[in-house]
């Protein structure tokens, strides 16, 4: 694709010879170490480098074009270069993206919110499934779609990245696609481009205050979603229980867009009655004037919350209610979400989680205390080198709603993994600590009776830990399956 092309003439200025514009970019990235002859250079400024210290490694690799930030200016050995100037370089290059990778699923919805995206996306997947569609799901797990599982390393990838997933997988013979929109992805224009109908928010609780400044700027990158990336005039499925409905509600009317709103008791899909089960829950649904009784195999009042706002954002790609709602009762939890572990020797109970905020982890345990009839216990830490500010809050969580608790680590990355242990302990020093994480699981594992029930927290699907400077291979999946088999043994 020519240069003139993948900029479009819309604000902006070009700077080199004039006919390099006419030049064909055959590819194009933000990391100067994956640049091929032909490629255009993204030198994108960042919280850790600047990508214009790399211009001149892109260029020796044979980059004919960059993209950059007001005030570069290249060599004079260079001139000869096309250079992109723009105030806003990393949306600029996303909507380059776009045009590069120019073909998309025809139906495309997003999900933002601090807990829930992965969970949502791949409810949305296979709903859209079970009612025939050729439908795929992208984010934290990485990509899900017919024939093809890939695993992820990021909620949101670089738009370059992002772009050409969406490319292959409309290629591929996708036509409905859930994606998760990160806050980071968000904040840093990743998503623009994407043709997004309907956008859902599921909720707002701490999370990311190192990256972000407060709570205020948090709220303002999920906001994006609706103000800036969605379509005009698509529709937004909010949470009506959010404290940020009214707030968002706005937001998406300025923008023409349309709003389902949802709830576990008020809103356009809800509940008119709530039963819990041993395996889930009995519910009554209502969305928007269709009704139907489901027994939901699922576990958590949040994860009815989920539903719902999956439910709304199939109905926002125009499927009909009756049919949507025949679907639920076969729905399976997204992988390391309350994800249970059979084959504990007394029959108890152990459950797998991603909760890693004080919310999440007391909306996981307020959800798994009515399935259990005995103590209810925890095995969580606490990420390194992150706010360390909720630390002691998921201590206090833990000791106001556990029975038992085993003070673990997480990711302690280059921290001291038994300073973050003391600073959860000093909310909750009742609780037993453990350093080692496989250990932590199998001593919890043991102390197990009948009726008890386990929640390991904060690493879900993750595959790895991260020790000062190593990558480490550990799934709490296999950890915890090994330490059944030990104890079966």
């Amino acid at each position: 694709m020519r240069i003139e092309s993948l900029w479009n003439g819309d604000g902006g200025e070009v700077m080199g010879m004039a006919d390099d514009r006419n030049a064909d970019i055959t590819g194009l990235t933000c990391d100067s170490r994956e640049v091929k002859p032909g490629y255009l250079f993204a030198a994108l400024p960042g919280l850790q480098s600047d990508g214009r210290d790399f211009i001149y490694d892109a260029l020796d690799r044979g980059a004919v074009c960059v993209l950059a930030q007001s005030g570069t200016v290249l060599e004079k050995q260079h001139q000869d270069i096309s250079l992109l100037i723009d105030d806003n370089p990393r949306r600029r290059f996303a909507l380059m993206a776009a045009r590069f990778f120019d073909v998309q699923p025809e139906t495309i919805v997003a999900v933002t919110g601090t807990n829930g995206k992965t969970s949502v996306v791949s409810l949305v997947r296979q709903i859209w499934t079970n009612l025939g569609r050729s439908a795929a799901s992208l984010g934290t797990l990485g990509i899900s779609a017919p024939g093809r599982e890939t695993v992820g390393s990021l909620t949101t990838p670089d738009p370059a990245g992002l772009h050409q997933d969406v490319h292959d997988l409309a290629v591929e013979g996708v036509s409905h696609l859930a994606v998760e929109a990160s806050s980071h992805g968000l904040s840093q224009y990743r998503l623009d481009g994407v043709k997004i109908g309907a956008a859902a928010f599921t909720n707002l609780t701490r999370d990311h205050l190192d990256y972000h400044s407060s709570m205020d700027e948090y709220l303002t990158a999920k906001a994006r979603l609706f103000s800036e990336v969605m379509v005009p005039g698509g529709t937004a499925v909010l949470n009506a229980d959010a404290p940020e409905f009214a707030t968002l509600t706005k937001i998406c009317l300025t923008q023409g867009h349309k709003i389902f709103s949802y709830g576990l008791k008020q809103g356009d899909i809800r509940c008119d009655s709530i039963v819990a089960t041993q395996t889930g829950f009995r519910l009554e649904i209502n969305a928007q004037g269709a009704r139907a009784d489901v027994a939901l195999p699922l576990i958590g009042n949040f994860q009815i919350l989920n539903v719902l706002c999956a439910v709304g954002l199939v109905l926002a790609g125009g499927e009909d209610a009756n049919a949507v709602l025949q679907t639920l009762s076969v729905l399976e939890g997204a992988s390391g979400r309350l994800q249970r572990i059979k084959g504990h020797p007394t029959g108890a109970e152990i459950f797998i989680d991603y909760a890693h905020t004080p919310e999440a982890l007391a909306s996981v345990l307020r959800a798994l205390r009515p399935h259990t009839k005995g103590k209810l216990s925890v095995v969580f830490g606490c990420g390194g080198d992150r706010d360390t500010g909720k630390r002691a809050e998921m201590g206090l969580v833990a000791h106001a709603l556990a029975d038992k608790i085993i003070i673990t680590d997480d990711n302690p990355r280059s921290e001291d993994p038994s300073e973050i242990r003391h600073q959860i302990l000093s909310a909750c020093p009742q609780a037993q600590e453990i350093g080692g994480r496989a250990e932590a699981i199998a001593t919890a594992a043991a102390e197990l009776e009948a009726d008890d029930l386990l929640i390991i927290a904060g690493k879900g699907h993750e595959e790895n830990q991260i020790i000062g400077d190593k990558i480490i291979p550990f799934s709490d999946v296999d950890v915890t399956e090994a330490a059944l088999k030990e104890l079966g043994s």
